[in-house]
């Protein structure tokens, strides 16, 4: 299954367990549009279709963050806009990563959108402030897709 693929299948399992997730909603074009300029990035692939399938989502605690907005908020966007753009703000964070969920141990779950592979897909590392002591950020997983259903999936015990 490739990294789109998974993302189809992480919406899937979220529909089969209603009772244990969330999901903001489809985020439209227009949208990640303006989220991929305001950070100056194109979003890869798998996390494009979970923007356009999901938005964001929480499945038993396991939250990605996603791209949404509020009414409160009105046009501002947040999750991964909002929190990458706060991270910038940090001189030790890496400017080529995205933030897309929160470790639970203080470490930001990222895209690393420096990297790319035949298919367009990045990594999915996590950042700390001690992370370049130790390297860089350690690898995750291979793309947001598979690392997004493997989450999920344990999460909801399956």
């Amino acid at each position: 299954m490739n990294a789109v693929e998974s993302v189809a299948a992480l919406a899937e399992l979220l529909r089969n367990n209603l009772d244990r997730c969330t999901w903001t909603g489809a985020l439209g074009p227009e949208d990640v549009a303006r989220a991929e300029e305001q950070l100056g990035v194109a979003f890869p692939p798998s996390y494009r279709r979970f923007l356009a399938e999901l938005g964001s989502c929480e499945a038993e605690g396991e939250e990605f963050l996603g791209v949404y907005r509020t009414g409160a908020m009105g046009d501002v966007l947040l999750g991964t806009v909002s929190e990458t753009l706060h991270a910038r703000s940090d001189p030790r964070f890496p400017q080529h990563l995205l933030v897309v969920q929160y470790d639970g141990m203080g470490g930001l779950v990222s895209i690393d959108v420096s990297l790319r592979d035949g298919r367009g897909e990045s990594p999915v590392v996590v950042w700390d402030p001690g992370a370049a002591d130790r390297g860089g950020p350690e690898l995750l997983a291979e793309d947001f897709g598979s690392h997004a259903l493997r989450q999920c999936t344990r999460a909801l015990g399956r």
